[in-house]
């Protein structure tokens, strides 16, 4: 048996894959990619204009993940790294996110269904921005945040165990 339907069969005998009509929409999976030219292993990359994240293995591989980044007049572009890494985070609405909705709460606490970071974040020193997972999962792969990129649960949840604090990120929007 092909190790693929080796593992679905015995999901399904373990009775923990669920497959129903209506259920929640299927979740890309990181794919492994060629590598883009030029970054050193073990950097992170954001192309916004793909909407693409990928983490550098090597000279010829990448671990590629679909994201949602900023928004028009919220998008950015730099190098940075990962100044922290949280599970189920609150979440704190930045100035210009509060100027814009007054009446969210100051803070929403983790685990939160409205918490808009998800089950992890990784804090990007330098500014108000992470890489974190998201309760809205059909805003990633859009131009959809003030700066953040967004990830689904699951990708954000395998990111954060690969990288650590410290990890160098690119945002660009080649």
């Amino acid at each position: 048996m092909r190790p693929f339907a080796s593992f679905v069969a015995a999901t399904l005998a373990a009775g923990s894959l669920v497959l129903a009509a209506g259920a929640a929409p299927a979740f890309a999976h990181p794919d492994m990619v060629r590598a883009p030219a030029g970054y050193s292993p073990g950097t992170i990359v954001v192309k916004t204009s793909e909407r693409r994240l990928y983490l550098i293995l090597d000279e010829q591989h990448a671990i590629r993940y679909p994201v949602g980044v900023g928004k028009r007049g919220k998008e950015w572009a730099g190098a940075t790294r990962i100044s922290g890494k949280y599970r189920n985070p609150a979440w704190s609405p930045p100035d210009d996110v509060k100027r814009d909705h007054p009446n969210i709460p100051d803070v929403i606490e983790g685990g939160s269904p409205r918490n808009p970071m998800g089950v992890a974040a990784m804090t990007l020193a330098g500014g108000q921005y992470a890489i974190h997972g998201t309760n809205v999962p059909k805003s990633v792969g859009g131009y959809v945040s003030y700066g953040c990129v967004r990830m689904y649960n699951p990708d954000i949840t395998d990111l954060f165990e690969r990288v650590s604090v410290g990890t160098p990120v690119v945002v660009t929007s080649r």
